[in-house]
């Protein structure tokens, strides 16, 4: 396992994304998904968290849904049982960093809950419906949240 809690083949992956998303923003937003089992290309962010046991700044691309100026992101983890390093990181302090592309802004991080969250999935689901089979894999319920810019 690795540093991102993952196999090491999809860490490898998720770290490359990541130095590419560092060095060529735009290049990195559009991604090719293939490798961790989403067919073909689609839009990402970078994500900048403050690591709660460390402090340190982490990094995690992530593939996200447009919502009214804000972005959906999925705490899935390819649905393992345990919840994505990001986003515990996030439950500890909701402020954040996120790079769309070459555009970066300071964001909050809102944990979605309830009626809200129940819409939002399916709008994430219908767009990405490896979600659905993420869900299935495991028994917590996977996280939705929204990064808002501020």
């Amino acid at each position: 396992m690795s540093n991102f809690g993952l196999p090491d083949n999809i860490a490898k992956v998720i770290a490359d994304h990541v130095k590419l998303y560092l060095e060529n923003p735009e290049q990195a937003r559009m991604w090719d998904s293939s490798p961790v089992g989403i067919p073909g290309f689609v839009p990402t962010l970078l994500l900048t968290t403050k690591g709660r046991k460390s402090g340190k700044e982490r990094h995690a691309p992530l593939l996200y849904v447009d919502h009214d100026g804000a972005y959906i992101v999925v705490g899935s983890k390819g649905g393992n049982p345990e919840d994505p390093l990001w986003y515990l990181n996030l439950q500890d302090n909701p402020e954040c960093e996120i790079r769309v592309g070459a555009h970066r802004t300071k964001a909050r991080a809102r944990i979605v809950a309830g009626d809200e969250r129940e819409r939002l999935w399916n709008k994430v689901s219908a767009q990405y419906p490896i979600y659905l089979k993420y869900q299935s894999r495991t028994e917590r319920r996977i996280p939705l949240i929204v990064l808002e810019p501020i």
